[in-house]
């Protein structure tokens, strides 16, 4: 006999609303989340998983005077990677939202927790943040890309040698107004497992 769902509440409908809504924002304008509100993100950010509690997110924020010095940075190493290059096109990267927070991995080599895990958590909590940006409404972008790869950047960040760069977050208001993104159904990314033989799979 199969079993009847039992209703959403509001407060749930209207938590899955917000949740189905989110996307990716594009351009991003001042202002920028409150001091208090960026504390909330990143609280919502420390919430991820984290196997171990390594607690492996480190949190680089940049705003202000500080996006010209990195599109200096930035301007810096593309001409390190390509003198001949348009180097100064990366400049406009770092003034491309009023906050841009850089997402670094913290990783523990050799720990009994595999770094690919380390790396899992620090994605989801970007994605913790991303959603928290949105329930705030505000607007959050994260871009990866050569400089995100780049040592001259890393070091400039302040990164050691066990810590990753995995993008930038740019967050800010969302100039434009909010058009829904058709999305494929869930269902089709996922099945049910039907289990095997254990001769046959041997």
């Amino acid at each position: 006999m199969s079993q009847t769902s039992p209703a959403l509440t509001t407060a749930q409908t209207s938590a899955l609303a917000m949740l189905m809504s989110r996307q990716s924002r594009w351009p991003l304008v001042a202002p920028a989340p409150t001091e208090a509100q960026l504390h909330r993100v990143l609280d919502a950010a420390v919430r991820a998983p984290d196997h171990g509690r390594l607690q492996p997110w480190r949190f680089v924020l940049i705003r202000d005077a500080q996006r010209a010095a990195l599109g200096d940075v930035f301007v810096a190493a593309a001409r390190a990677r390509d003198a001949e290059g348009d180097a100064e096109r990366f400049r406009v990267k770092a003034m491309a939202a009023p906050l841009i927070i850089a997402l670094v991995a913290h990783l523990q080599p050799g720990h009994k927790v595999p770094e690919s895990e380390q790396l899992l958590a620090v994605g989801a909590a970007t994605m913790n943040m991303l959603n928290a940006l949105h329930i705030l409404g505000y607007g959050g972008f994260w871009a990866t890309g050569l400089n995100s790869r780049d040592a001259h950047v890393q070091q400039a960040l302040g990164l050691s040698d066990t810590e990753q760069l995995l993008g930038f977050l740019y967050v800010g208001t969302p100039k434009e107004r909010w058009r829904p993104v058709e999305r494929a159904k869930g269902k089709r990314f996922a099945r049910d497992w039907v289990p095997q033989p254990v001769d046959a799979v041997c």
